[in-house]
C-alpha cells in the first residue's frame, strides 16, 4: 500500500512520485504489517481499497460482512496509537460524531478496536470532494456558478449547524472534508476533530487545537479555543474559494499564513470574480471578520441568511445574476405583457417603447445567453410606471356629472336675476 501524507494545500495524496512528495511535505511513509486486502477488522470489516489519507488517519473503502454493505473506515495511523492522549481524543471525537444524525453529515455506524488498530466505521459516500469540484472548474477556466455555490454552502451550513446545536464544533472545515454525491447532496465528514463545548471541555487548557492553516480562523491561528464562529469563518474561506478558485490568503509557510489570518483583511472577492453581487460580497466579508463577534454566530444562522438571499435574488431576477445585472433589474422593476405576433409592430408600439432592450438569463453553467422568443408569442417588457393607452371612463363620468351640475344652475341664476331686476 502507498503512504499517507498531507501537503501544504491540506489535501492528502498518494500514487506515483511518492518519494518526491514526501520529501516536500516532510512526512514519513505509512507501512502497515500486511496488505489492505488481507486486513479484516474484528472478523467483520474487509478492507477493499484506500480512498483517502491524512496525517491522523487513513480512510478505506470496506465491506461489512455482517450486513453485506459497503462502508468507509477511518483508521488511526499506527504510529499514533502509542500516544495515550491522542487515543483519548480520538475515542471522544468518535463518540461525539456517532451521536450526529443528519442528511448533510456522514453517518457513523460503528466504533471499534482490533488490537493496535483503532477505527471508525462510516457510511460510504459515492461522489467527490468539494476540493476536487473546485479544481475541476478551475481546470476548465471557469468560476463555479453562484447558484451552485449557494446550494452547496447552504447544505454545508445545515450539517454543521446541526452539530453546533448539539454543542459540537467541527474545527477543521475544509473542502477535503466536504463530500458531494452525484446528485449534488453534501455530506460533511471528519467530525473526528470535533470537541464538545461543555464547561468541562472548555477548561481543558492543555487540549491541542486542530485544523488546517489555509482555513484557520484568526482565533485558532492564535491558539485560542475554537467556537461555532470559527467554523463560520472556515465556511467563509470555502465560499471565497468556490467563487474564485483560489484562497483568500496564501503564504510560503504555515506561520506566515497564520499571521495573515490574524492581521490582514481579506481581498475583495470581486477582484478575482467581478460577477459576484455586492450583497453577497458583503456577506462573505462578514464571515471573514477577524473578531468572532463580527461574524454570524452559528452555521445554522448563516444557512438561513444565505437561503433568504438566494430566494430573494431569484424572486427579483428569475435567477442569481452577476452584480451589474442585479442592479439593472432592481433599478427599474418591470412587468411582462404577452401579445400575439401581429400586435408587435412599430406601428402598434409608441415611440418611447420602440427603444431596444436586451435581456439575459443565466444558463446552468453560469454563462449569459439572450432570452429567445417562441413563434407563438413574443414578450414585451413595459416599465411598471407606464401604462398602455386607452379610454379613461372615470374621467369621462366625472366630466358628465360636472356638466349636469352646471346646467342645473341656469334656472337658479335666472330666478335670482328676475328677483333682483323686478
Amino acid at each position: 500500500m502507498g503512504s499517507a501524507q498531507k501537503c501544504q494545500d491540506g489535501e492528502s495524496q498518494s500514487g506515483p512520485g511518492l518519494a518526491r512528495r514526501l520529501a516536500t511535505c516532510h512526512l514519513s511513509p505509512y507501512n502497515p504489517a500486511m496488505s489492505d486486502e488481507a486486513i479484516v477488522l474484528n472478523g467483520r470489516y474487509q478492507l477493499l481499497e484506500r480512498v483517502g489519507s491524512g496525517g491522523m488517519a487513513v480512510v478505506y473503502k470496506a465491506q461489512d460482512r455482517a450486513l453485506g454493505r459497503i462502508v468507509a473506515i477511518k483508521m488511526l495511523q499506527e504510529s499514533l496509537t502509542s500516544d495515550e492522549g491522542f487515543l483519548r481524543r480520538f475515542q471522544r471525537e468518535a463518540h461525539a460524531a456517532a451521536n450526529l444524525t443528519h442528511p448533510n453529515i456522514v453517518t457513523v455506524h460503528d466504533i471499534g478496536q482490533d488490537g493496535h488498530r483503532y477505527y471508525i466505521v462510516m457510511e460510504f459516500v459515492d461522489g467527490r470532494t468539494l476540493k476536487q469540484l473546485i479544481r475541476q472548474y478551475a481546470d476548465n477556466g471557469r468560476f463555479m456558478p453562484i447558484n451552485h455555490a449557494l446550494d452547496l454552502t447552504v447544505q454545508i451550513c445545515n450539517g454543521i449547524g446541526y452539530a453546533h446545536r448539539a454543542n459540537l464544533v467541527h474545527c477543521d472545515v475544509k473542502p477535503q472534508n466536504i463530500l458531494v454525491t452525484h446528485d449534488e447532496q453534501v455530506k460533511v465528514a471528519d467530525f473526528g476533530i470535533a470537541r464538545a463545548m461543555s464547561q468541562a471541555t472548555q477548561q481543558l487548557t492543555t487540549d491541542q487545537v486542530w485544523g488546517t492553516p489555509q482555513y484557520f480562523s484568526p482565533e485558532q491561528a492564535a491558539g485560542e479555543m475554537p467556537t461555532p464562529a470559527s467554523d463560520v469563518y472556515a465556511i467563509g474561506v470555502l465560499m471565497f474559494e468556490m467563487l474564485t478558485g483560489r484562497l483568500p490568503f496564501q503564504a510560503e509557510s504555515h506561520t506566515a499564513l497564520a499571521l495573515k489570518h490574524i492581521q490582514e483583511p481579506p481581498p475583495p472577492i470581486t477582484i478575482y470574480n467581478p460577477s459576484v453581487p455586492k450583497q453577497l460580497e458583503q456577506i462573505i466579508n462578514k464571515l471573514l471578520a477577524k473578531e468572532p463577534a463580527g461574524r454570524y454566530r452559528t452555521a445554522g444562522q448563516l444557512g438561513r441568511i444565505l437561503g433568504a438571499y438566494k430566494d430573494r435574488s431569484q424572486a427579483e431576477t428569475g435567477t442569481v445574476y452577476p452584480a451589474p445585472l442585479v442592479a439593472a433589474h432592481q433599478a427599474q422593476p418591470q412587468t411582462s405583457v404577452s401579445l400575439p405576433p401581429t400586435a408587435v409592430s412599430p406601428a402598434n408600439i409608441p415611440v418611447a417603447e420602440q427603444k431596444t432592450q436586451i435581456y439575459h438569463h443565466l444558463s446552468a453553467d453560469g454563462d449569459e445567453s439572450p432570452t429567445q422568443s417562441t413563434p407563438a408569442q413574443r414578450v414585451i417588457r413595459i416599465p411598471a410606471n407606464q401604462t398602455a393607452p386607452g379610454n379613461d371612463w372615470t374621467a369621462i363620468a366625472l366630466g358628465v356629472i360636472a356638466l349636469i351640475a352646471l346646467l342645473g344652475l341656469i334656472p337658479l341664476w335666472l330666478m335670482v336675476y328676475l328677483a333682483w331686476t323686478g
